[in-house]
């Protein structure tokens, strides 16, 4: 499966990006905003913390 999971992550984190960007724009509810960058920042360390050289590497 080798960098799939990270890849598939990283591509997850720019759509919920785009979608906390795009909710912000269109005026929805600051919590939503929020929760949605919050699941974005969540895939991005995720992605990157799986790439990063480890015991399992």
């Amino acid at each position: 499966m080798g960098a799939a999971l990270p890849t598939l992550l990283l591509i997850l984190a720019g759509v919920l990006v785009g979608g906390a960007w795009s909710l912000y724009r269109q005026g929805a509810p600051k919590g939503v905003v929020v929760i949605t960058a919050l699941l974005a920042v969540l895939a991005t360390v995720g992605g990157v913390l799986w790439l990063l050289p480890g015991e399992n590497a």
